[in-house]
């Protein structure tokens, strides 16, 4: 099984170009590991949806949201499990006002 494809939104691909070029600024091996770290994010995603943490989900009343963090990098991936994709909405600085960005 691979798992549900996941399907960006315009926001979370706008959240990603910032982070590869906050990354690719220090260097492009520290970019292409970013890089690596969100794909490998977003497999496991993709194959266990439940894996990520539904903590905003309660805090912000919308039901379905988790995050997972991107692997070592302080970065956290919003989504929701849909019927046959993942919907991911947005990829966060973890220090970043959460529910600010959210809202």
């Amino acid at each position: 099984m691979n798992g549900k494809p996941i399907i960006r939104r315009v926001l979370a691909d706008e959240d990603i170009e910032k982070a590869i070029d906050h990354y690719a600024a220090e260097s492009v091996d520290a970019a292409d590991r970013f890089i690596d770290a969100l794909k490998s994010q977003f497999a496991l995603i993709g194959k266990s949806p439940r894996i990520g943490s539904p903590r905003y989900s309660h805090e912000l009343n919308i039901p379905g949201l988790r995050f997972q963090k991107t692997g070592r990098f302080p970065y956290l991936i919003f989504y929701m499990e849909q019927d046959d994709y993942i919907d991911v909405w947005r990829v966060l600085p973890e220090q970043s006002d959460i529910p600010k960005r959210l809202d």
